[in-house]
């Protein structure tokens, strides 16, 4: 069993902060999100599932801007660019695969 409570949240980039929870196939991150932070536009070979599980979100991913609110999820396939803002305080679940090495290396 895994507890969130157990986990210390590091800030990747400004206003994101996120727990880790690793498997041999891939990592889950709890996010905080900071009304106003932005994630630059960037890619990587990990496919990525984001779920909002509360606040506003607007993402982009392959050009294509939405905005996501609770319970609303994307899928980034790997080496798609990507960015977004948080129009609110938001919490987001990502899975990426396979495992995020960089956050890994974190913990």
């Amino acid at each position: 069993m895994i507890n969130l409570d157990d986990i210390s949240a590091h800030e990747i980039i400004p206003g994101f902060s996120a727990k880790f929870i690793h498997s041999p196939s891939m990592t889950l991150s709890y996010w905080d999100v900071k009304k106003g932070a932005a994630l630059p536009n960037h890619k990587h070979v990990h496919e990525q599932v984001t779920q909002v599980e509360e606040g506003e979100f607007e993402l982009t991913v392959g050009g294509q801007t939405k905005v996501y609110t609770k319970g609303m999820v994307a899928i980034i396939p790997s080496w798609v660019e990507h960015s977004g803002v948080a129009l609110t305080d938001c919490k987001i679940f990502d899975i990426f695969s396979p495992v995020r090495e960089d956050y890994k290396a974190l913990d």
